[in-house]
């Protein structure tokens, strides 16, 4: 027992190669950090870890504070937070890097217990990777790949031989829901296999899957929210203007090498879906008909098509090896990885590897080629500082960052929390960045003071033209106007649009 503990498996070995790859390099872990939203996630956990309580009001704009507002990803903040606490940014990145790795541990051991063998299990693996990684964010989406990961695994294991080891997924679900909307995910494959076991008149499956599918939908309900979040997710999924403008809710644009694995797995799918579980291969397809029309679809496709690229590579092989015969080299080949891969276990190396590779990772936080980092550290005393503190206009992406940098110095007029703010701030916000209908009035009613705007903004070029506006900084990303004449009365980051919670702002004082 001791010697398995000790000696390293595949599964540990491929979860050391990844986390490296992940880590190695600052820009690496950069990656990870491209996108803003981990910011405000990471002040929402700390807001959690100082408080005691999770929030049900909006603590970061000036533009609706104190509205209610659903933090139903408080728990992977909670997470970001705490690893933030230990080693800054590189602790954020690297936690997500754990999680990826994680997952794709997961993915290579479960294809392993399946019989697939080592080459084919890896290459299926890898394939799954290198489509998901379009995805790849220190965001809390993160723990949705794993989970969703494990609980396939664990299901298609279970349809195989049933075991205990099913009923583990219940109180997981009711971890996910609590890390990430994307449990949703779950009990709608429960519903589709219910259904699929349905027509097959597979009685004794139908009774098992559907207790499960049961005690795994009420699991969703033990969150602060309760059913309430259920339907703010099927608002959020039914909102028209999300989905025509928020970038990851449009289709994957097939450039990048991630994007091309997608096309390519895809398509694998397709041609190999009759050769393996029916169950699975609906599966597979209609998560590639989500991921067609929403990229942040594409590791759930890339998840449940890695089992059946490799049971349709198994059939094929399998029918190489019958023609090649006994003893001959793909026969030798074929012994060989299954031999390698007969047994699918963790070993001590998983966290030794993992402890190792964390504890040597470079430094690491937001890129200056993404984000305004120079911009806010050359401007701090106007921006955070000065009195009256200006309400800034800046990008989406950009206020995440500055919710992150400035917070409670700060609030934004609005953020990533798309959800949050609505069409009709969503709208006013288009207006503003492309100086479209009625700009200039937007401007005044909101009382901005400063403006901190990407450099290929409409507006950044107008306002160089616009009287009452002058530019006081600019470098390759960023150009910051400020208003000639303050704001009268806006001494505050609450201005004229209503005080924020006095507790909150008490409660985050000691925030760095």
């Amino acid at each position: 027992m001791l010697r398995k503990l000790l000696a390293p498996s595949l599964p540990d070995i491929l979860f050391a190669v990844l986390l490296l790859s992940l880590v190695v390099r600052p820009q690496a872990l950069e990656q990870l950090l491209r996108d803003g939203d981990t910011g405000w996630h990471i002040r929402t956990g700390e807001m959690v870890l100082h408080t005691h309580h999770v929030p049900h009001a909006d603590p970061f704009s000036f533009t609706r504070p104190n509205q209610p507002w659903m933090a139903w990803e408080w728990g992977a903040g909670v997470l970001f937070a705490e690893a933030f606490r230990l080693r800054g940014l590189t602790g954020v990145a690297c936690l997500a890097a754990v999680v990826l790795s994680l997952a794709a541990a997961a993915m290579f051991a479960f294809l392993l217990r399946r019989g697939h063998g080592l080459w084919i299990g890896l290459v299926a693996t890898l394939a799954a990777v290198s489509a998901s990684s379009i995805h790849f964010l220190a965001r809390p989406h993160v723990f949705s790949i794993l989970f969703y990961t494990v609980a396939t695994g664990i299901l298609g294991l279970d349809r195989r031989r049933r075991g205990p080891l099913l009923w583990t997924l219940v109180p997981m679900t009711a971890v996910w829901a609590n890390l990430h909307a994307g449990f949703v995910a779950w009990p709608a494959t429960l519903s589709l296999l219910l259904v699929h076991c349905g027509t097959r008149g597979e009685t004794d499956a139908l009774r098992r899957y559907g207790t499960l599918a049961a005690l795994c939908s009420a699991a969703t309900l033990a969150t602060p929210y309760g059913w309430r979040l259920h339907q703010h997710i099927l608002g959020y999924l039914h909102s028209s203007w999300i989905m025509d403008h928020v970038q990851e809710f449009q289709s994957p644009q097939i450039r990048s090498e991630g994007a091309v694995v997608f096309a390519l797995l895809l398509i694998a799918t397709l041609v190999l879906a009759l050769r393996g579980d029916r169950f699975e291969a609906i599966l597979a397809m209609a998560w590639g008909f989500l991921a067609l029309r929403s990229a942040r679809h594409v590791p759930f496709f890339a998840i449940s098509a890695a089992p059946v690229l490799a049971a349709g590579l198994s059939d094929l092989w399998n029918a190489r090896v019958a023609r090649a015969g006994r003893g001959s080299a793909v026969d030798i080949f074929q012994q060989m990885g299954r031999e390698l891969g007969s047994r699918m276990r963790v070993s001590a190396w998983l966290p030794a590897s993992a402890a190792l590779v964390l504890a040597a990772a470079p430094a690491a936080g937001f890129s200056n080629a993404t984000f305004p980092v120079a911009a806010v550290q050359a401007n701090l005393e106007l921006l955070a500082v000065r009195a009256p503190i200006p309400r800034i206009l800046t990008s989406d992406q950009w206020a995440d960052y500055l919710i992150f940098r400035l917070y409670p110095s700060q609030r934004v007029f609005f953020d990533g929390r798309s959800d949050f703010f609505g069409a009709e701030l969503g709208a006013e916000y288009r207006s503003l960045s492309g100086a479209e209908g009625d700009w200039r009035e937007l401007l005044e009613r909101y009382g901005f003071g400063a403006a901190l705007l990407p450099r290929e903004w409409a507006l950044a070029s107008v306002l160089e033209r616009e009287p009452g506006w002058s530019e006081v900084y600019r470098d390759a990303l960023a150009v910051l106007f400020v208003r000639d004449t303050p704001i009268v009365g806006q001494d505050s980051p609450s201005g004229r649009l209503g005080p924020v919670r006095i507790e909150c702002r008490k409660a985050m004082e000691a925030v760095p």
